[in-house]
């Protein structure tokens, strides 16, 4: 189906089109129509990922009046985030209809500001709830002129705890008005929302009430207690390509699981509710570009996260909830592509598969976590394909050519090809040699294993590929102390020092030693051979948003009395 056949405007097809849109989505397909008719409220449930904001956000532009500089349609979502987006999207549905302006409003941000950008003729505002109704209260929106009302992942304000905002706001709006409800779920607060405000809405459905998406794959591996780390580990090296999510329950959890990704060499960092919004749009940034490719992540920091291409989400632990899984779950396979969702239970955990298959309306697949024989083949393979892709710049590398053939000579193309994927997969080889089967057998009881808690060294075990804990990864190398006057008191932790080393000099995370954190100022270690380059990198770096002192430092204990301090 073509989108002209729904009944856009020749603008918002063309901006449709040259944003690269071929045809509607299911959901757009069945929603556009009757939200252009606007004579009736609506109810779509469908997953994220699927163009819920073109299905609202098209007909909503059409249906603003230009000749009214006045707000005429707000749309209500759980996080700064996707407000963010969703202006954005709404702003690229407009770009051919000069006249109509969207506002974003949102908490954390300047006030002052956002009440200017609404009174200098906003026809449109994306809100999250508790700004939207501050400005409600102080008068600095007037909702008179406002004819339609979006809620955006409603399941997902109610989760959050928004139900009295939502409840005060619908209260404020014109009775008039329109209110189009969309959700992936659709559990007793969001329906009594529909009974409350909404009169015979039609609704739309995407699949079953609550279901999961089917484009959706759910595997689950069966470990011990003692075994989460481990067996996330081999996941992801098994999965080299893989861009994704590791769901954890607790903030301390998320935190320690990521430090020890980083640790061992993955690409990683952690999104949770003890991030300042600095540091959070920091971690979101680097996730969207791909710098990050393994985020850890509580449920509620990832509420409204909205990132295309993710392959994979990992529940590291179950969540008590069922609709949690429903919406963790649908943070991947989205737009149509297939995404995997993968479980990691212990056999006492067996009958909660149950619940979800049978809320859900899907079938889990109980399979076996690879072994490391499995691993390295897949990581070889993938190591012998990247070498084999590089772009040689010829003629940078040709003044380096002579040097390199005389190192080489005496070596055969099997040696020298042998040599060099070598240097990468020795140290999984030697992490995986001995690596014994960590899959459970269900009720099997393992000494120990009620009541395994997770803690610091069973996640960090003996690093990526055996190169032990962090503070040893260095010993028997020459390394370079380094002063940083930024410590606890500034919210710095582990993880903060290795994202601002590698992202701003470009080495990797296993060629940072012992870190140091203290009260006001902390020590870092990296290989000697690199300090030149980490100094420079550090240069003119910020850390959230702020300039810092960083310089070479001896050899003394942070204790040392002697030592100075910076301001």
């Amino acid at each position: 189906m073509d989108f002209r056949i729904l009944g856009l405007s020749d603008e918002l097809v063309r901006a449709v089109e040259s944003l690269g849109f071929e045809k509607p989505t299911p959901i757009q397909e069945k929603a556009i129509p009757y939200l252009i008719e606007g004579e009736r409220d609506f109810v779509g449930l469908a997953q994220t990922g699927t163009g819920k904001t073109g299905a609202y956000g098209l007909p909503l532009i059409q249906s603003i009046d230009l000749a009214i500089s006045r707000p005429q349609a707000i749309v209500i979502c759980p996080t700064r985030e996707l407000c963010l987006q969703i202006a954005g999207d709404l702003r690229n549905f407009a770009k051919y209809m000069e006249d109509v302006r969207v506002a974003a409003v949102y908490g954390g941000a300047d006030i002052v500001k956002q009440i200017r950008t609404v009174k200098g003729g906003a026809q449109i505002i994306a809100a999250t709830p508790g700004r939207l109704l501050d400005l409600i209260n102080r008068k600095a929106i007037k909702p008179g002129h406002v004819t339609r009302v979006v809620l955006d992942e409603a399941d997902e304000m109610l989760n959050m705890g928004f139900q009295e905002d939502i409840n005060a706001i619908l209260s404020a709006l014109p009775e008039e008005r329109r209110t189009w409800l969309f959700s992936a779920t659709m559990p007793k607060g969001v329906a009594a929302i529909a009974a409350n405000y909404q009169t015979n809405p039609v609704e739309v459905s995407m699949g079953a009430r609550n279901q999961a998406s089917p484009d959706i794959s759910h595997i689950c591996y069966m470990i011990h207690a003692k075994n989460r780390y481990a067996a996330l580990k081999r996941i992801l090296d098994y999965c080299p390509d893989m861009f994704g999510l590791v769901f954890c329950r607790t903030r301390k959890d998320t935190q320690e699981i990521a430090e020890a990704l980083m640790a061992d060499g993955y690409n990683a960092d952690a999104l949770h509710g003890d991030l300042s919004q600095p540091q959070r749009d920091q971690v979101m940034g680097r996730f969207r570009r791909k710098a990050v490719q393994v985020l850890a992540a509580t449920d509620v920091a990832a509420r409204g996260l909205d990132v295309d291409d993710i392959s994979h989400v990992i529940h590291y632990v179950l969540p008590d909830d069922p609709e949690a899984y429903t919406h963790r779950s649908g943070r991947t396979a989205r737009a149509g592509k297939q995404g995997k969702s993968i479980a990691l239970i212990t056999p006492k955990e067996k009958y909660r598969l149950r619940d979800l298959e049978r809320r859900g309306k899907f079938s889990f697949q109980l399979d076996s976590l690879p072994q490391g024989r499995d691993i390295c083949q897949k990581q070889v393979a993938g190591l012998a394909g990247n070498i084999a892709s590089v772009s040689v710049r010829e003629n940078d590398i040709a003044e380096y050519m002579p040097d390199i053939l005389e190192a080489f000579e005496g070596l055969s193309r099997e040696e020298i090809i042998q040599k060099a994927v070598s240097t990468e997969f020795n140290r999984l080889l030697d992490y995986y040699r001995n690596a014994g089967d960590i899959n459970a057998k269900p009720r099997e009881k393992v000494k120990g294993q009620a009541g395994a808690k997770f803690s610091r060294e069973k996640v960090a075990g003996k690093g990526r590929h055996g190169k032990g804990p962090k503070k040893d990864r260095l010993k028997g190398r020459k390394t370079q102390r380094f002063f940083i006057n930024r410590g606890r008191l500034d919210k710095v932790n582990e993880g903060a020092i290795v994202r601002l080393v590698c992202e701003n000099s470009g080495i990797k995370s296993r060629s940072i030693g012992q870190i140091d954190l203290n009260r006001e100022f902390s020590f870092f270690e990296v290989e000697k051979s690199l300090a030149p380059r980490v100094l420079r990198g550090l240069e003119n770096a910020t850390l959230d948003g702020k300039a810092f002192q960083v310089r070479a430092a001896d050899k003394q204990k942070p204790g040392d009395k002697s030592r100075k301090k910076a301001a």
